[in-house]
């Protein structure tokens, strides 16, 4: 099949394909949260059947095998219902709120699981993501200047609540059809597209940016391109413009790491960097200060929500947890304690144990990726992902957002079936192995 036509070819391919095209459609409709959920466990439902009806005739690519990574995966996420489940009884919360937030947690931290077991189990292949990705961002070009314009003539922001959300979900505004927002400091137009709030809006585009970096015909490419950058600039987000430089940089150099010419370049930096590291601290105080002043009261709050989680935690429930989200007070605007950073709210809602949890396949999918990186493809998309998600994991919580950034988990399960082959030289061939998508 011709690069310039990729359509997709078995039904886990046609659910995706379609999911990701119709993003604008399923938000139209508020059906954007429930979509992930549905989508992740039918496919995983998919896989199972596949599996059963399975025989030693089937091609051996073809047969559906869980890799140890996505093990990790689902190992963590598992562990995370247990916190739960033993934070609920520790402060006495009872069956209706253990059955609630259990079904958040299908919702939520599952999926974190589900879809990296979605792309190592199925046949998906990773440019039927990159090229629907690219004509979601085709249908947002579309769509920026009736956002852009809209403020200006006065248009309502928010046009209406789906009565969607009786389903329930994290608030309303994951159920709101909106044009534009406002920022809390400014009052000047803020821009969220399909997500909840603005920053995560940066936060997927630069999910779609990697994507459209790996996607091979130039027309889409430059359209994806262009829609990201632009959802990133309009988003406003100071950890989106930040994620866009730091994340290409460090893949390029990553994936680059078995070839001599590059780590020689490496040290030369290092060694430069170590005679100047005065001077670079100096540099990096002042960034931090000036990041943190260009929304000075977004990141005080930021900032008392992460000192209260961590001394309620420690002082509380430092094992299991809270169990339960809990607002905070005045002083951080009511908004949930731990919010605004996974960490945190980890420590407060499931403790050490569901702060390990998400931990260690963090680390263990980031070192994969980075080994498999220097010799595949679809492994340095999969190492651009683990960076996205590690920055973010700073600034927002990953659970809630991940009905949205769910294909790049998808990758990553798709890179984890890949073999890891030696990055380095052979000494008797003197080539490397072949680059593999």
């Amino acid at each position: 099949m011709a690069a310039s036509a990729i359509y997709p070819e078995n039904l886990e391919e046609r659910l995706i394909w379609s999911a990701i095209t119709g993003t604008w459609l399923f938000y139209a409709i508020g059906g954007l949260y429930i979509l992930a959920p549905a989508l992740g466990w039918t496919l995983v439902g998919w896989a199972v059947f596949k599996a059963y009806v399975e025989s030693p005739q089937t091609p051996p690519c073809e047969r559906v095998r869980v890799p140890l990574g996505v093990k990790v995966w689902i190992a963590g996420m598992v562990m995370m219902e247990i916190a739960l489940i033993a934070a609920h009884f520790d402060f006495n919360l009872g069956m209706a709120s253990l059955i609630k937030s259990s079904v958040g947690w299908a919702k939520g931290w599952a999926l974190l699981a589900v879809f990296p077991a979605v792309g190592a189990m199925l046949q998906i292949r990773p440019a039927v993501i990159y090229r629907a990705s690219c004509r979601l961002a085709a249908q947002t070009l579309v769509l920026i200047p009736l956002f852009v314009i809209a403020p200006h003539v006065h248009l309502p922001g928010t046009l209406y609540v789906s009565p969607l959300k009786m389903v329930g979900g994290p608030g309303p505004e994951f159920f709101e059809v909106q044009l534009y927002g406002r920022d809390p400091d400014s009052h000047a137009p803020r821009w969220r597209f399909f997500t909840p709030w603005a920053p995560a809006a940066g936060f997927v585009a630069n999910v779609y940016l990697i994507f459209a970096l790996q996607e091979r015909v130039r027309l889409w490419k430059a359209t994806g391109i262009a829609a990201a950058i632009a959802m990133c600039f309009l988003s406003q987000s100071r950890l989106a413009l930040l994620s866009m430089i730091v994340v290409a940089s460090l893949t390029w150099v990553a994936a680059r790491m078995s070839r001599s010419r590059s780590m020689r370049l490496v040290s030369l930096v290092l060694l430069l960097g170590s005679l100047a590291a005065d001077r670079i601290i100096e540099i990096m105080g002042d960034a931090k200060a000036k990041f943190a002043a260009a929304r000075a009261a977004s990141s005080r709050v930021r900032a008392a929500l992460g000192r209260i989680a961590l001394q309620r935690w420690g002082a509380e429930a430092p094992i299991w947890g809270h169990g339960i989200v809990e607002r905070g007070p005045h002083l951080v605007e009511f908004m949930p304690i731990g919010s605004h950073h996974s960490w945190y709210g980890l420590l407060f809602v499931k403790g050490i144990v569901g702060f390990l949890a998400l931990l260690a396949p963090i680390m263990w999918s980031t070192g994969e990726m980075l080994l498999k990186a220097q010799a595949s493809r679809r492994a340095r998309c999969g190492f651009a992902m683990m960076l996205i998600l590690l920055l973010y994991s700073f600034g927002e919580n990953l659970e809630i957002l991940v009905y949205l950034y769910w294909p790049a988990m998808v990758i990553i399960g798709s890179a984890s079936r890949q073999r890891l082959h030696n990055p380095f030289i052979s000494p008797l061939s003197g080539r490397k192995p072949p680059d593999s998508q």
